[in-house]
């Protein structure tokens, strides 16, 4: 890789000279091996002083930041829960019920770049404030909508990815000015612990408030009073560390950030963050489509198979199906979610690509198990739940490690602007698309079957056949990463201490001893 190629990386407004000379406190031992030297972690008083916030407090904002999530995608999926009643009350086909979250995620990824910029250059605790009190209000005024006026669905459900975006680009960064090294990797694991709970406890909450108070709609009034608990949480716990100062040991003044413009470049040009971000794309894309039709695929399974009766208009769905999906999203989260930390974390010691590489097995792995869990649904729904358990726990292997890799491979200064485009490019060739396409998909199936409960479970099974293959993709994108990840990561790390100044568009160039005197060399020169 020239050293061309990641120019962007230097343009840093406080970094305008050669930087400190080799010696200087923070200049690594080898720049020619990224894994010898691992991150320096603090002890707990110098970690205070520099971000100004105690260990339990830093915990307590963690723990915060997590019921927060967590509130997010159990807002998320609620929706899916609840999905057979209505298309029952709006008498909406598959390709209308698809709609509903492709809209959410479309409004979701084009403002996460928005309050990605903001996050970079504002304070982030009163973004996620704002931006989760208009969620709450929107997802409240979503269950009163008449059935005369579906597009108003469709409309509140766009105006909720406001929150979302606020939230999901911002959080992160906030964990990631607080830790460093394995207290960071530990820390993320338990911030997407949050999202499969989350996303479980949508399902179940769906389907059992609907239960008990006998309408759907009830279903989407649990999650806009915990918004408001979500708010409160966020003024009075959380507090805004500077950026950046935990990785450079310093109390020192932080990284003032570039241009936008300067910053999508830098990010375009960074291999390991553009792979690792198509690699969740595919997590997104998968995770997406089952969010949204796992349930109802389950159901059309079980009105085949003789096991429960069919969901007829006017009548309200009786399945056990979205609680069970839910159970195991819960569990197969938790335990994915930790084996892909607890995996990585031993093997990075002895790999330095072991993010990647942990990634790229849980896809691969994770993919013949979807497929399975697809195709064997006619013959038997334990087995078919069975595949689904193994196949999602895999795949939850991703979620707190390609969090990881986007904070060790991007400075401080850009981090809520990688995140926010990272969400866009996953939701827009991802799940913004996926519950759509399979959706659509099933439609045209249908079409050309005679009118069946056997044919809206094929037309189905078919589509989300697709996942298992996309999945695979992915796999091979993570593969790509673990190519580039050791010298990207360098880079980000001794631009964080002022030893990568900035540089002109044909060579970077960093400070080096050579010959008895400091030198700037190329660094393509010295990241072999």
């Amino acid at each position: 890789m020239a050293g061309s190629e990641h120019e962007p990386f230097l343009s840093q407004a406080d970094d305008t000279a050669d930087g400190p000379a080799p010696g200087a406190p923070g200049f690594p031992g080898s720049l020619a091996n990224p894994k010898a030297e691992a991150p320096e972690v603090p002890d707990p008083e110098k970690l205070q002083r520099i971000t100004g916030v105690s260990a339990a407090q830093s915990a307590l904002i963690v723990a915060v930041l997590c019921y927060i999530n967590l509130l997010n995608y159990m807002d998320r999926f609620t929706v899916a829960g609840v999905l057979p009643d209505i298309e029952q009350f709006f008498d909406i086909g598959d390709s209308s019920s698809g709609l509903i979250q492709t809209v959410f995620i479309s409004s979701y990824m084009v403002l996460a770049p928005v309050f990605g910029y903001l996050g970079d250059r504002y304070n982030r605790k009163y973004l996620m404030c704002g931006g989760i009190a208009f969620w709450s209000l929107v997802t409240l005024g979503s269950s009163f909508i008449p059935r005369e006026q579906f597009w108003l669905l469709l409309l509140t459900r766009g105006l909720v990815g406001v929150g979302e975006a606020s939230y999901s680009t911002i959080a992160p960064t906030l964990i990631a000015d607080l830790f460093v090294a394995d207290q960071r990797s530990r820390m993320l694991s338990v911030f997407y612990f949050a999202i499969p709970v989350g996303s479980g406890l949508g399902y179940i909450a769906g389907s059992k408030v609907k239960d008990v108070a006998g309408d759907w709609h009830w279903a989407l009034r649990v999650t806009p009073g915990l918004g408001v608990v979500a708010v409160l949480l966020l003024f009075l716990v959380v507090r805004e560390p500077p950026r950046g100062a935990v990785e450079r040991h310093s109390d020192s003044p932080p990284l003032n950030p570039t241009s936008w413009r300067a910053d999508l470049r830098a990010l375009a040009r960074n291999p390991s963050f553009v792979l690792s971000s198509l690699g969740f794309t595919a997590v997104a894309f998968v995770t997406g489509s089952l969010a949204l039709w796992a349930p109802a695929f389950l159901l059309r399974s079980r009105v085949v198979l003789g096991e429960t009766p069919p969901c007829l208009p006017g009548d309200s769905c009786s399945s056990s199906d979205s609680l069970v999906f839910g159970l195991i999203t819960c569990v197969t989260g938790v335990l994915g979610v930790g084996l892909g930390v607890e995996v990585s974390r031993r093997l990075r010691h002895a790999n330095p690509r072991a993010d990647p590489l942990v990634c790229a097995a849980g896809l691969l792995g994770s993919a013949p198990f979807l497929f399975l869990s697809v195709a064997c649904a006619r013959g038997s729904i334990v087995a078919t739940y069975v595949f689904i358990f193994i196949g999602e726990t895999l795949l939850s292997m991703n979620w707190a490690i390609v969090a990881d890799i986007l904070l060790y491979v991007v400075i401080p200064t850009r981090r809520s602007t990688a995140e926010a485009f990272q969400i866009v490019l996953a939701h827009l060739l991802g799940d913004a698309g996926s519950p759509y396409l399979i959706g659509l998909m099933s439609d045209r199936l249908r079409r050309n079957w005679p009118p069946s409960f056997l044919s809206e479970f094929r037309a189905l099974q078919f589509s989300l056949m697709l996942c298992a293959f996309v999945g695979a993709l992915g796999g091979a994108a993570f593969l790509g990463t673990a190519i580039f990840i050791e010298g990207d990561r360098r880079r980000a790390q001794l631009h964080v201490q002022g030893l990568l100044p900035e540089a002109g568009p044909e060579d970077d160039r960093i400070v080096v001893p050579q010959r008895g005197r400091s030198t700037r060399v190329p660094v393509s020169s010295v990241l072999i």
